[in-house]
């Protein structure tokens, strides 16, 4: 998604706590192929990894683009099967190689953690981006500063700090990492209420009360009897142009009313 922008934010916490002995984490990547996804790629229907988009090689989950002559906007995303809605999920990701001719500037090592998404079933045809809470996963470009684990809104809003978030990307307060250097995201989800980001076990951002934006025509249809909250939802990893490996995804399901860290 595009580039973010800076937004205070209030640090509870400074780092991603252990879970209690007994929990269970879940590889949502099992490291031999892609039976437990579906692929949905702007232009085409959902199933078809146009031009093996996504792909396991070496046990790792590549986005790859060396079958594009040019990206064409083709943004792309990878669905889990099942949905949830109160969970912690944890990748490690990491760019490489060049961006594909014709993507966007502001798609430089940029991927994401799409969350609180709809049935892909729902999308339309050509519809760039699924309504969600996107997890912005940035890396460097070996010089400036550049966070990662940002927050973007297609189609939806967010509240932080008591204030309704219509801005479309902001940034978290996590450090710049440049080069080709895995990096573990975390994520804890507390359906409509708490998000927390953290970037290598440091909390980098949270926001609660995430909701559909009526402004947004793919939004709007989702809303039903007024009711624009979001409680729960599908996982996508994205592709948008750079290359990206995730060699971990996993998630722990957490219960309802458990408490908060």
């Amino acid at each position: 998604m595009a580039l973010a922008v800076l937004v205070g934010l209030t640090i509870c916490a400074p780092r991603a706590a252990d879970p209690p002995p007994g929990e269970r984490w879940i590889s949502l990547f099992n490291g031999k192929d892609l039976d437990d996804w579906r692929v949905k790629i702007k232009g085409f229907d959902l199933g078809d990894n146009h031009l093996n988009t996504f792909r396991v090689e070496n046990g790792v989950l590549r986005v790859a683009y060396d079958q594009y002559e040019t990206f064409d906007n083709k943004f792309g995303h990878l669905f889990y099967k099942e949905k949830f809605s109160h969970y912690r999920i944890r990748a490690e990701y990491r760019f490489v190689g060049n961006q594909t001719p014709g993507g966007p500037s502001w798609a430089f090592r940029n991927s994401g953690l799409m969350l609180h998404c709809p049935a892909p079933e729902t999308m339309r045809k050509d519809q760039d981006f699924p309504v969600s809470i996107e997890v912005q996963l940035l890396g460097g470009d070996g010089v400036a500063k550049r966070s990662t684990a940002n927050l973007c809104t297609p189609g939806t809003h967010v509240v932080m700090n008591g204030r309704l978030i219509t801005q479309h990307c902001n940034d978290s307060r996590s450090q710049t990492y440049h080069g080709d250097q895995w990096v573990t995201v975390e994520v804890e989800v507390r359906g409509h209420e708490t998000i927390k980001h953290f970037v290598n076990g440091e909390l980098v951002m949270q926001y609660e009360k995430p909701q559909l934006d009526d402004g947004d025509a793919d939004a709007k249809r989702l809303i039903k009897d007024g009711d624009k909250a979001l409680r729960e939802g599908w996982i996508a990893l994205q592709a948008e142009s750079h290359p990206v490996e995730f060699r971990k995804v996993e998630l722990l399901v957490l219960e309802q009313g458990q408490p908060l860290r």
